[in-house]
C-alpha cells in the first residue's frame, strides 16, 4: 500500500537529511516541503503539529515531529 508522507522540512537541517534519507533508503516516495521558502505551508506544519521546529512529517495524516525512527518505521510498517 502506497503512504502519503509529507515531509516539512528546510535545506539546512541535517534532521530533515536523515529523514528523507531513511525514507528513500525504504523506497517510501514522499513530497518534500520547504518551510524555509514557503509560508503557507510553514502555518499548515504548524497547524497540524503545534510545532515550529523540523522536521516534521505527516505519514498518512499521522504526525511525527523530528527524526523518530521507531515511530515511522510502525507507520510505515517497515520490519528491519
Amino acid at each position: 500500500m502506497a503512504h502519503k508522507v509529507i515531509v516539512y522540512s528546510t535545506p539546512t537541517c541535517p534532521w530533515c537529511f536523515r529523514a528523507k534519507q531513511f525514507l528513500k533508503e525504504h523506497g517510501v516516495e514522499f513530497e518534500d516541503v520547504d518551510v524555509s521558502a514557503d509560508h503557507a505551508r510553514a502555518q499548515e506544519m504548524i497547524e497540524k503539529s503545534g510545532q515550529m521546529g523540523v522536521p516534521v512529517l505527516d505519514i498518512d495524516g499521522n504526525i511525527v515531529v523530528g527524526f523518530d525512527v521507531e515511530r515511522i518505521k510502525g507507520l510505515l510498517g517497515i520490519k528491519e
